[in-house]
């Protein structure tokens, strides 16, 4: 049986609460449904891509991620496979600082700071 999104509903409202305000679950919903986010079901995780390009990068950007880290950095290394046959060339990560101890230990290397302050 295919995975359904609204079988992880709380793992990724869970996610969205440290999210800044972006996204409910109902818009994650229409982003995969219309094909301009990609999900990444597991047996105990979750994610959330979208394919991002600049004029002159094209990345695999997971804006969104829960569950279980060891599973979850076995999906990232699918996601990126995906991501390269789509013709990216990088993979980035947004999300809680905590995020960045993990990924440091397998070869990510920070690259931007997301700041915030209200307007």
């Amino acid at each position: 049986m295919t995975p359904n999104i609204h079988d992880y509903r709380e793992m990724i409202e869970a996610a969205l609460e440290y999210g800044g305000g972006t996204h409910t679950f109902e818009d994650v919903v229409d982003l995969v449904a219309t094909g301009r986010a990609q999900f990444w079901p597991g047996s105990a995780s979750v994610g959330v891509t979208e394919i991002v390009v600049f004029p002159r990068k094209k990345t695999l950007n997971c804006w969104l991620a829960a569950g279980d880290m060891d599973e979850l950095m076995v999906m990232m290394q699918y996601a990126k496979e995906w991501g390269s046959s789509q013709g990216c060339d990088a993979m980035t990560m947004s999300g809680r600082m905590g995020w960045q101890r993990v990924l440091n230990k397998h070869g990510w290397k920070p690259v931007l700071v997301t700041m915030e302050v209200a307007v």
